[in-house]
């Protein structure tokens, strides 16, 4: 056969497929394409050498078969979701009690390191008057 200038519209007619489909075919195929006058794309093909044949339709009926397992699944998926997320709850709560309990565990080592470094400067201040006195004679020392 010779070579045509189609649309895609005119090669869906002879090939008994939607436009888009012809169009993805001539793209699959990597046939020339052109713009006409009036702006639709001209495809460059010879019907001889395309090996095209269209897909059957398919039944409601077989589509209702394969349909039923898979709604099933999602049901039993999402029974599985919401045991999962009241589980996540659970763990949430536990998480808050523990955080809190962490802060309030830090609060008070905090509290105790504050405690300890006022202890510390009370301590180096005594020792420093201790060694204040014991530098002094110990005539000094009764005098006052």
């Amino acid at each position: 056969m010779p070579i045509e200038m189609l649309t895609y519209g005119a090669l869906a007619d002879r090939l008994k497929v939607s436009p888009e489909a012809a169009r993805s075919l001539a793209k699959r195929l990597r046939l020339p394409r052109s713009r006409s006058n009036d702006g639709k794309a001209l495809v460059s093909v010879d019907l001889a050498e395309i090996q095209h044949k269209a897909l059957p339709s398919r039944s409601p009926a077989g589509h209702q078969a394969v349909t039923a397992p898979l709604k099933a699944r999602i049901e039993t998926l999402l029974a599985e979701l919401a045991r999962l997320e009241a589980a996540a709850a659970g763990h949430r709560a536990y998480f808050e009690r523990e955080r809190d309990r962490a802060d309030r565990l830090m609060t008070e080592l905090l509290k105790a390191t504050a405690d300890m470094m006022a202890a510390k400067e009370a301590a180096a201040r005594l020792e420093g008057e201790i060694a204040a006195l014991r530098a002094r004679p110990w005539w000094k020392r009764l005098v006052g």
